[in-house]
């Protein structure tokens, strides 16, 4: 594999540990990994292996298209971010966080209709 791809591995998950307010130590130690390991990782020296990526993706929350496919758009990265944390939820969360999501929505869609609903005039 091309070292380039290392790095931009070990970049994503730099990112994405920063933006969950991580140390370097704090996710080694959370995901039972060594902080030297780690290290190299996010300076693109070493391939992880699966176990080793999917436990950073666990606990950072974020989705494996995150780390693999840089190119997609924003709003993409958006519902992506969005899905890893909602899969690192327990399932009983999930749903919570489903129910919240779909009553905010019928709220949005609902406004929708009444902003273009005629006005009665007298």
């Amino acid at each position: 594999m091309p070292e380039d791809i290392f790095l931009h591995l070990g970049q994503r998950i730099k990112e994405a540990r920063e933006k969950c307010g991580l140390t370097q130590q704090e996710l080694a130690d959370q995901t039972g990994r060594g902080l030297r390991h780690l290290q190299d990782i996010e300076k693109g020296r070493k391939n992880p292996s699966f176990d080793v990526l999917a436990s950073f993706i666990r606990r950072l929350g974020i989705s494996a298209d995150e780390l693999f496919y840089p190119g997609a758009s924003e709003q993409e990265k958006q519902v992506q971010h969005f899905m890893g944390k909602f899969l690192a939820c327990t399932e009983e969360e999930r749903q919570i966080i489903l129910k919240t999501l779909d009553c905010m929505a019928e709220q949005f869609i609902s406004r929708h209709y009444k902003a273009s609903a005629p006005q009665d005039y007298e």
